[in-house]
């Protein structure tokens, strides 16, 4: 599958990474990608990656991975054009200075993307843990679970495969609207790993019996 992972911070770069590794078409979408720091991310990535800038990347690819801070998303989808009928997989969280939720409650950051990218099938994903597990899911030998919202069934299945694929158990928490409960939920995640200073190595995992 060819996907243009946008952002090579930790998290695009977990992402593009491991994606590239497991035969997927990566690239890395930059506003300058012939810069040292793209240089770097692809050679990380090995020869399936590949680096464009945002709108050559974007129309490359079938998936599209939002990993940018939030306070530039809406300039990156304006830059991307064209996205109809893509799927767009938003692991962003939007967040303000001081670790504060930037909306929630009526609305999420996934549901305002979607009203950005006009035509764009969003899913919101991979935006509930950190990079550190993005590249290894796995706990005790168990996977990790990655929850999942979104409008598009077939989008949602298209991103439950590419998350299985980096390791994930994945939970589907039902439509974009959803993204309300899950960009809260990485705030849980960053307040036990960061504000308390349990350490980035935890998880979610949903277990049942």
């Amino acid at each position: 599958m060819n996907i243009a992972v946008i952002g090579t911070g930790n998290v695009g770069r977990a992402l593009g990474t491991s994606w590239a590794m497991k035969g997927h078409q990566v690239i890395f979408g930059s506003r300058d990608p012939h810069s040292q720091k793209v240089a770097d991310v692809l050679a990380a990535a090995g020869p399936n990656a590949s680096a464009a800038t945002l709108p050559e990347a974007g129309a490359r690819a079938e998936v599209i991975v939002l990993a940018t801070p939030w306070d530039g998303v809406h300039q990156v989808v304006e830059a991307l054009g064209e996205v109809a009928g893509k799927i767009i997989v938003d692991a962003t969280n939007p967040i303000d200075p001081g670790f504060q939720l930037a909306v929630g409650t009526t609305t999420s950051g996934a549901e305002q993307i979607a009203g950005w990218a006009k035509g764009g099938r969003v899913v919101k994903a991979f935006n509930t843990t950190g990079w550190e597990n993005m590249a290894d899911p796995i706990y005790h030998g168990e996977p990790i679970t990655m929850f999942i919202g979104g409008d598009d069934a077939e989008a949602k299945t298209v991103v439950t495969g590419l998350a299985a694929d980096l390791g994930f158990e994945v939970a589907d928490t039902g439509p974009l609207s959803t993204a309300r409960y899950l960009e809260p939920l990485a705030m849980v995640w960053i307040h036990l790993a960061i504000g308390q200073k349990q350490g980035r190595q935890i998880a979610f995992k949903i277990v049942r019996r």
